[in-house]
């Protein structure tokens, strides 16, 4: 699985997401699994890559927390959970959509 952390330049939301999805991917023994932090500086590539705000978790080049009909910019994210706007989802949001994504390689006996 390949997933990658997109930010801004100096998003203050970097750290907590790349913490929170870190230990997702512990929670579900994906210790193996290193993501990468892309950071996007301009709107062509925020175009190009569907970013719609910083940060953005992509999963195999999918962003599973996408809301339809967002533009892609060089913005902050805000994501709904349980307890309203966030600047990030929730380490429970963030394990449902890595187990989701995992479920077919885990039925075909990987990891």
């Amino acid at each position: 699985m390949d997933i990658e952390l997109l930010v801004v330049p100096d998003c203050p939301n970097e750290g907590p997401a790349a913490a929170l999805l870190r230990q997702a991917l512990d929670d579900l023994d994906l210790h193996d699994v290193s993501p990468v932090t892309r950071v996007i500086d301009d709107q062509r590539e925020a175009e190009r890559v569907g970013f719609t705000g910083s940060p953005t978790f992509l999963l195999d080049g999918r962003d599973p927390f996408a809301d339809p009909g967002s533009a892609p910019g060089l913005t902050c994210r805000m994501y709904r959970t349980p307890d309203g706007l966030a600047g990030a989802p929730t380490l429970g949001q963030l394990r449902q959509v890595l187990e989701r994504s995992q479920l077919p390689r885990r039925q075909e006996g990987g990891v």
